[in-house]
């Protein structure tokens, strides 16, 4: 082969790829019908050069066959085969030059050109008379035969459907394959016993094969029948043929090549005559069938099949003479099957001639032409080059021009005008890689991107595990990415409401991306009576992009409105990582995550009595006072009816509780002062400053689990505040010497206020938040123990007492003997104020 192809684009139909194989097939005079498997059938003119008509059918077109004096044409549907007349299209595509520059005329094929309602037709071969279909069903295939005269069923064959030969492609599974149907004719057939014209033998699917391997492959009968032989190129590999004339044939198989079979033809020595047949596997299998003389111990001729194999996958492929030209999607080759299809005599030159073959198989030459997806028939002009009609990725319709030479043509210089034609199918070559590498390009860089946020998301993922894991040994470490709370008052609409400022810190080394979501719930620990007992969270979501190392990310959210809250309060935050939106929903669906999300958490904050005390000026307190004191006339007015109950309830609201924590001086000094002095400058003035406004200072600004008070400011060791019902609250701190000789020195916290539920929520916030001194505090020397145990004998007495007391009410509520419900419940209450009067020293 001399020269470089060229390749000269007709039209451009720009469709995408579509579920089955395409087809480019000659038609009338010079026109091109284009099957793209689509519902549409393009016909253009290749001597104009435009596209003439468009067939609109009612289902996809998977295959197309013309009739043998070319004025028929059989479409296959789903549906089942159409025949078009060609009076249909001529007179539309050539009526009047006036119309030849006029768009395509657009031919809608009804159902009244529906001749065989056979649904699942694949492909067609008309021979003679006879019209044969080969259709798919779910588990079986069927090769029918029809009159082409009235349409008449006169055979039917049933193919089992082969599943073995499916392989890992998600590619390939969704293109549906066309088995290959051919016609061969004997060589010595005349036109008449053939049932076909002069014209049969070179049109679409039929050729001649020589007496001598006709009859060695399809039988002796069949020879001296003449009889055509339907070869059938399946998607399992196998390559099966069937007799027409002869009664009571049925498909045999002549070969397989284990995989589908993608083109079936044969190899010319003559006009009209083949000595060779090729069939072409769709992941490169090539095999031979050709005649071979015996030696002369044998004697006679036999069959030799000679397989090797080429660079797949094979997509399309057509025979000129001894080439074979195929497609692989990426290159257009071309393989020379002379040296294969060439017989020699004896068995010594055969087994030669075999090694030759596989080594030429092995090795076609590039053509250089890509994405070509479709090949029509060749042709030949008068200057001995080889054309070809191929239908690319893109939807371009091209003229493939091979040049021909002999061994001297080769040494000779190429002329300018091939030179040029040279020039202009690198450079096309060259922007189509240049196109496929720059998409590798884009789809390898995201594809680093994605791989990059995917390490970055395990990176923090086991970064927060191993802190999980870490604090049961360990469980004053932080995890590097956490939150801390401030919590604040605001007022909307004459209504007040808590709200909390949750601070997302990153002391991490990794940044979180795009795709992370801060989560944040929020559930009471217990439920006021209003609420019908039940707990019912809350959840926010506050997707953020870029929070860097050392950053933080700061959002506000509403916790209860006055009057309306229930505390404690616990605020759980975990960070969620969206993969839906970064790998997508199939690939999400691959990691078993029922939400495609990956949540891990960070640390809870508890928001306490403390945390939503309102502090006030002693002349609000006294307002607040009467506020409370008429409300409290108004309850047990409402409440009249209970009995003693509502009257000792009443009374205990008009009453001041009242609950005591005493703790060490000498703990806060180690803990609490020690702690400021080292927070700044003002280290050594809070150090000489009064232990107990120290205390309340720490008590009313900070708190165990991460969460702050934002605006309380004091002065003075008596703090007057408001609960969140409203309720006016009063915290004390002073010091208390107490021993043998008054040495030993206490700060005694007492709480204060006309409501037992502040009262015990309040106690309860002191009490939790003075572990957490407890917790940093050094070992105590051994000159503290005696206080502790004077401390522990007097609380001992005092407990006894009122068990005592406890059980002689809890007897008499049994039995109902003497004691109201109005009188135990105020015994009662008397009983936990006491336990709140005398508490254990904290050291």
């Amino acid at each position: 082969m001399d020269g470089r192809c060229s390749v000269e684009t007709w039209a451009e139909f720009g469709f995408s790829g579509t579920s089955c194989t395409q087809r480019v097939k000659f038609g009338f005079g010079t026109d091109v019908f284009l099957c793209t498997g689509s519902d549409e059938v393009y016909v253009f003119s290749t001597q104009e050069k435009k596209l003439t008509a468009v067939l609109q059918c009612p289902g996809p077109v998977r295959d197309l066959v013309e009739s043998h004096d070319k004025q028929l044409i059989y479409l296959a549907c789903m549906s089942g085969v159409y025949c078009v007349s060609s009076h249909f299209l001529l007179p539309r595509s050539q009526s009047s030059p006036a119309d030849a520059s006029s768009s395509p005329a657009e031919l809608k094929i009804s159902s009244e050109f529906l001749v065989v309602p056979e649904e699942g037709v694949l492909s067609l071969l008309l021979v003679g008379s006879v019209l044969l279909t080969l259709s798919q069903r779910d588990t079986s295939r069927m090769l029918t035969l029809y009159k082409s005269s009235n349409y008449e069923m006169l055979s039917s064959i049933s193919l089992p459907l082969c599943l073995g030969v499916v392989h890992n492609d998600t590619e390939r599974k969704t293109i549906i394959r066309r088995p290959v149907l051919m016609c061969v004719h004997s060589s010595d057939a005349t036109p008449s016993s053939s049932s076909s014209s002069s014209e049969a033998t070179l049109s679409d699917g039929h050729f001649h094969l020589e007496t001598v391997l006709f009859k060695l492959l399809f039988g002796i009968d069949a020879a001296l029948t003449k009889s055509p032989v339907i070869l059938c190129g399946l998607q399992d590999g196998g390559l099966c043929f069937l007799p027409l004339r002869l009664p009571g044939s049925r498909l045999r198989v002549l070969y397989s090549l284990e995989q589908p079979v993608v083109f079936v033809g044969a190899t010319e020595t003559g006009p009209g005559r083949a000595h060779c047949l090729v069939a072409v596997g769709e992941r490169g299998r090539v095999v031979l069938i050709k005649t071979d003389k015996g030696g002369s111990e044998e004697g006679g001729s036999r069959t030799c099949f000679i397989e090797g194999c080429v660079p797949g996958p094979v997509l399309c492929g057509t025979v000129d003479k001894n080439y074979l030209y195929y497609s692989t999607g990426s290159d257009l080759l071309v393989l020379d099957l002379s040296q294969g299809s060439a017989g020699r005599e004896g068995q010594g030159k055969d087994e030669e001639t075999s090694g030759r073959t596989a080594v030429a198989l092995q090795t076609p030459t590039s053509l250089n032409v890509c994405r070509v997806t479709a090949l029509a028939e060749h042709t030949g002009n008068t200057a001995g080059e080889v054309q070809l009609l191929g239908l690319s990725v893109r939807g371009q319709l091209q003229r493939i021009t091979l040049p021909v030479g002999t061994e001297d043509a080769r040494l000779s210089k190429l002329p300018s005008t091939q030179v040029g034609r040279s020039i202009r199918d690198l450079l096309s070559a060259i922007g189509d890689v240049c196109e496929r590498a720059s998409l590798l390009k884009t789809a390898i860089k995201t594809k680093n991107q994605i791989l990059r946020r995917l390490n970055q998301v395990l990176n923090i993922s086991f970064l927060l595990t191993a802190s999980t894991n870490s604090e049961e040994h360990v469980p004053i470490r932080e995890k590097p990415i956490r939150c801390h709370g401030v919590t604040s008052w605001s007022r909307l609409l004459q209504k007040d409401s808590l709200n909390l400022t949750c601070v997302l810190e990153n002391s991490s080394p990794y940044a979180l991306e795009q795709g992370w979501t801060l989560s944040i719930a929020v559930f009471p620990l217990s439920c006021p009576p209003s609420a019908g007992g039940e707990s019912s969270s809350t959840n926010f979501s506050f997707p953020f992009h870029n929070l860097h190392p050392g950053e933080t990310l700061e959002v506000s959210l509403p916790l209860a409105a006055a009057g309306e809250a229930s505390f404690p309060m616990t605020v759980s935050c975990s960070l969620i990582f969206s993969l839906t939106d970064l790998l997508g929903e199939e690939a999400a669906e691959l990691l078993s995550l029922q939400s495609g999300c990956i949540s891990l958490p960070l640390n809870t904050l508890t928001v306490d009595w403390l945390h939503a005390l309102q502090v006030i000026s002693p002349t609000a307190t006294q307002s607040n006072t009467v506020t409370d004191s008429i409300r409290a006339f108004l309850s047990s007015k409402s409440g009249g009816r209970a009995e003693g109950r509502g009257e000792s309830s009443s009374k205990l609201e008009r009453e001041q509780c009242t609950a005591h924590v005493r703790v060490s001086s000498e703990l806060l000094k180690d803990t609490l002062l020690l702690k400021s002095s080292h927070s700044g400058a003002q280290g050594p003035k809070l150090a000489t400053q009064n232990v107990a406004l120290c205390l309340l200072e720490w008590l009313l600004s900070e708190g165990p689990g991460g969460v702050k008070t934002g605006e309380n400011k004091i002065s003075s060791s008596v703090v007057h505040a408001r609960d969140p019902n409203g309720r006016t609250v009063k915290l004390t701190a002073k010091e208390v010497h107490f021993g043998e000789e008054g040495t030993e020195t206490t700060v005694d916290v007492q709480v204060e206020s006309s409501s037992v539920t502040a009262l015990c929520g309040l106690h309860h916030a002191v009490l939790r938040r003075l572990q957490t001194l407890l917790q940093r505090a050094p070992e105590r020397a051994s000159s503290t123990k005696s206080v502790q145990s004077l401390g522990l004998r007097q609380a001992l007495q005092r407990a006894e007492h009122l068990l005592q007391q406890i059980q002689q009410h809890r007897i008499s509520g049994a039995f109902g003997v003497g004691v109201s419900t109005g009188q135990m419940t105020q015994s009662l209450l008397s009983v936990y104020r006491d336990l709140r009067e005398n508490p254990l020293l904290i050291i």
